[in-house]
């Protein structure tokens, strides 16, 4: 039974699927830089990213000290008949919940700063311990809990929905962008970033080597 069920995980671990037909390819080593493709659709299968780890890893670095800088600095003031005031990144989450719309403030708390902390954090763990080699606890887990959350990091929305209220309140007062707007601006940046140059697969295949 033990010998079968590791001949099964063997098998299951060479097989992808397409996620535009389904159709079965089985996973062969990459020239560099070169991508597998679907041989029904041509949809993108994997490619060959071996700086996959430290591209990724710098990434993540990168946007925990932006996630970091927009959470300390004030993100914009209002300046009206010479009375500024200064917000912060939290402050449309505290307005929320002051006006009895705890759902919403809620749902602007995770998408901008809880998920994208959580996303980065467990990135720069499970992917420092491959590029040192070690094995942490947990490891496996937090990678599936980054890749859960990756969709979830809705930092562009948030940051379109400030540039629209900070358009409307210009009639108003004047607006003074504060250094935690551009670090915000720049984390989304960074997550894009995430999103092109990590390669899921093969950090599995780095992690499998822990085993």
């Amino acid at each position: 039974m033990m010998m079968s069920r590791r001949c099964l995980v063997a098998m299951t671990q060479t097989l992808i699927a397409c996620h535009g037909c389904d159709l079965l390819h089985r996973v062969r080593p990459l020239p560099e830089k070169s991508k597998a493709r679907c041989s029904r659709c041509g949809t993108l299968l994997y490619v060959h990213s071996p700086e996959t780890v430290n591209r990724t890893l710098a990434l993540a670095i990168t946007g925990l000290v932006f996630l970091v800088i927009a959470n300390l600095f004030p993100f914009l003031s209002l300046e009206s008949q010479g009375t500024v005031l200064e917000t912060t990144l939290i402050t449309g989450t505290i307005i929320l919940s002051q006006q009895s719309m705890a759902g919403p403030a809620i749902l602007v708390l995770l998408t901008s700063m809880l998920i994208p902390g959580l996303l980065l954090g467990a990135l720069v763990y499970v992917l420092w311990a491959i590029k040192r080699g070690y094995r942490l606890p947990a490891g496996r887990r937090l990678f599936r809990l980054a890749l859960t959350l990756r969709p979830w990091s809705m930092t562009e929305v948030f940051l379109l929905g400030i540039l629209v209220s900070v358009v409307k309140l210009a009639k108003m007062a004047a607006i003074i962008p504060g250094t935690a707007l551009f670090a915000f601006l720049a984390l989304v940046f960074v997550l894009a970033a995430i999103n092109a140059f990590m390669d899921p697969r093969a950090i599995w295949e780095k992690m499998d080597k822990w085993s």
